[in-house]
C-alpha cells in the first residue's frame, strides 16, 4: 500500500488552495457559492465513472503508487481525490481569467 499518488494530489490540492487564498480568486472570495460548484463538479464526474464502470469502459489500474482502497469496485480512491483537484483547479482558472479580463478592460 503506497500513499504517493493520492499525497501528491493532496499537496498539489493544497497548493492551489495556497493560490486561491493569496489571490482570492474563488473559495475565498464566494466560499459558499465554489464549494457548491466544486461539488456539483465531484458528483457529475463521479456518476460518470459509475456509469463507464458498469458499461465495462473502465477498470482499476494497477499501481505501486496507489493505496488499493475502493470506494467502489474499480473506482479507487484517488480517483476522488483527482476529480477534486480538477474541479477546484477548473474553477481556479476560471477566477483567474476573469481577473486577468476584468484588469485588461481596467487598463483600456
Amino acid at each position: 500500500m503506497s500513499f504517493l499518488y493520492g499525497g501528491v494530489l493532496l499537496f498539489v490540492t493544497g497548493c492551489m488552495a495556497l493560490l486561491d487564498a493569496r489571490f482570492r480568486l474563488v473559495m475565498w472570495k464566494t466560499p459558499i457559492r465554489s464549494l457548491l460548484t466544486i461539488l456539483a463538479g465531484i458528483a457529475l464526474f463521479l456518476l460518470w465513472d459509475i456509469i463507464a464502470i458498469e458499461q465495462g469502459f473502465y477498470y482499476r489500474g494497477e499501481s505501486e503508487a496507489m493505496t488499493g482502497l475502493m470506494l467502489a469496485p474499480d473506482l479507487p480512491v484517488e480517483e476522488l481525490l483527482f476529480i477534486t483537484f480538477l474541479c477546484y483547479l477548473t474553477l481556479v482558472l476560471h477566477g483567474l481569467i476573469g481577473r486577468l479580463v476584468a484588469d485588461r478592460k481596467d487598463l483600456s
